[in-house]
């Protein structure tokens, strides 16, 4: 098989390891620090995971390794959706499971937990691994976004991995999937099963993170995949002088890759969903927030601009959250083929005025109609809107032209408004991970072995201190419970992680706040390049402006 320049240097990368686990884990010993509980409703969540509730955090040292010697045979899944260093965590496990030795087994288990639940396996050796070295994507084994939650489901991935003779099983992947991790963990533990389960924190969006996680992975080598991108649109802008871009990122639940590519790029507008919640702003202040940016630079002979839109930023707006909400109970049940039956967007259209609340139908109204028909485009598995569908790129586009179509109408804006849209997703979640990502994930995966080793159960792999060098990352494990809170999903409380939302009072926040009105006005565009692999470490291992910023 051809394989690129690139692609053949970096599989013989040797990613960096914590300085304390570089000589092997035959001198390193674990420290036991004081109990934890969950970040909230700490009654219900002990009540629910009576096993695996309440541990410490630990963190490993240079000591003595007082681990039992024992052949360990381990499972791997990825789950949920691609992020760049996967294939890195898995690189790492095993590694440390093959140094300590040469017996143990590392099984890859194939499309996510469904592997898990069909007994569908590939056995890991030196050629297979060697492959996937430092590279992006989940093709490795694949995934999956299958829910482990119902004790059949355990009791399957139980026997199947009874048979396999696992002794312990490591899951990569989000909040969701690390939520899966703690249900088996304690299914395991109060099964007697002896079976460990131990989760590692990835995802793109960047959500997956508190006081303890200080980035998921993936995170780095997306957000300067997009701000590559973004810098070249900036670029490109300048240079025409006619368009504005208005760019869609990844994100539906939180805003943190918005705001790092804003803080990599330096855009006229970038919306943060989190602010816009907060605030509680309407579709028309947000409209005139960005048409205000357009009129300004306009007057100065700019007629041309970048603005950043979070994936999931219509969720953030009260209105429009509210309109969706009574779709969703317009369309409940049978009404769903009512509504498709009717022969004409003029009679769907008349259903749904019927239907609405005179002000949720106000702010229907004010949507263009592309927007209002992929409101009723195919419905996810519990019946509601698919937000993710909705492209408010072209949504907020369409409403400014609007907006200015009024200002100029009224003799208050002169310019010329050129709108063009792109979404940017897939193209950063299965990019050659960066070096930090190479490291961070081939460290995560390393120090699982480690948790395993010392016969932890229901943890995360947890590296830190990882805005320095990698000599001066600090390897450890906390329990998944610490992160949990009740939610309320699909009709039911359900033990979830809380998901970490762009702080308003944080400093990548603040930095952003600061400098914005000036951005807005002003061309202050940057341009950070593609990622480079190679070079000094101030350029090749750099990490994000918002870690830098969260530990300046």
């Amino acid at each position: 098989m051809d394989i690129s320049p690139l692609q053949k240097a970096r599989y013989e990368y040797s990613p960096k390891l914590p300085g304390m686990l570089r000589n092997g884990i035959a001198d390193i010993c674990v420290k036991e620090g004081a109990a934890t509980q969950s970040v909230a409703d700490q009654e219900k969540i002990k009540a629910l995971f009576p096993n695996t509730y309440g541990k410490p955090e630990i963190t490993f040292e240079k000591g003595a390794n007082t681990s039992e010697a024992k052949k360990q045979v381990v499972g791997v899944i990825l789950s949920g959706g691609q992020a760049p260093g996967g294939h890195n965590v898995i690189s790492g496990l095993y590694d440390a499971l093959k140094a300590t030795n040469s017996e143990n087994v590392l099984l890859g288990f194939k499309g996510g937990p469904d592997g898990l639940l069909k007994n569908d396996y590939v056995e890991f050796d030196d050629k297979f691994i060697d492959a996937y070295r430092n590279t992006g994507g989940f093709d490795i084994i694949g995934s999956g976004r299958t829910k482990l939650e119902t004790v059949e489901q355990f009791q399957t991935v139980a026997a199947n991995a009874k048979e396999n003779g696992l002794t312990a099983i490591v899951i990569i992947g989000g909040d969701d999937s690390n939520t899966n991790a703690a249900t088996l963990a304690e299914y395991m533990a109060a099964a007697g099963t002896g079976i460990q389960v131990i989760g590692c924190p990835k995802t793109i969006d960047g959500d997956l993170k508190n006081e303890d996680i200080e980035a998921s992975f993936g995170f780095d080598t997306a957000t300067k995949t997009y701000s590559e991108l973004i810098g070249n649109i900036e670029r490109d802008a300048n240079s025409a002088k006619k368009y504005w871009h208005f760019v869609k990122v990844m994100g539906r639940s939180a805003s943190h890759v918005a705001l790092e590519c804003a803080l990599e790029t330096q855009p006229n507008i970038c919306l943060i969903g989190e602010e816009v919640a907060t605030k509680k702003m309407s579709l028309a202040q947000i409209t005139n927030y960005i048409a205000d940016s357009v009129e300004k630079r306009a007057a100065n002979g700019n007629n041309f601009g970048v603005a950043i839109i979070p994936e999931g930023i219509v969720e953030f707006v009260p209105e429009f959250s509210a309109l969706i909400a009574e779709i969703n109970e317009l369309l409940a049940g049978a009404k769903t083929e009512e509504f498709n039956a009717l022969p004409s967007w003029q009679a769907k259209y008349d259903f749904i005025k019927a239907g609405l609340t005179p002000s949720a139908f106000a702010v229907f109204d004010l949507l263009p109609v592309g927007i209002q028909q992929q409101l009723f485009l195919e419905r996810d598995p519990h019946g509601n809107v698919q937000v993710s569908l909705i492209e408010s790129e072209k949504l907020f586009s369409e409403l400014v032209k609007n907006e200015l179509a009024k200002r100029k109408a009224a003799g208050t804006y002169k310019g010329k408004f050129s709108p063009l849209h792109h979404f940017f997703g897939y193209e950063g979640r299965c990019a050659f991970p960066s070096n930090f990502d190479a490291d961070y994930c081939y460290s995560l995966g390393y120090n699982a072995f480690m948790l395993i080793s010392y016969g932890y159960t229901g943890y995360l792999s947890k590296v830190s201190n990882i805005s320095k060098p990698a000599e001066e990352w600090i390897a450890g494990g906390m329990p998944i419970t610490k992160m949990m809170n009740i939610e309320r999903r699909n009709g039911a409380d359900k033990p979830v992680i809380r998901k970490a939302l762009v702080e308003l009072d944080g400093k990548p926040f603040k930095f952003f706040e600061a400098n914005r009105e000036t951005w807005a006005v002003e061309t202050c565009f940057t341009y950070p390049g593609a990622i480079q692999y190679y070079g000094p470490s101030s350029v090749c291992d750099i990490t994000t402006k918002t870690l830098a910023l969260e530990k300046g």
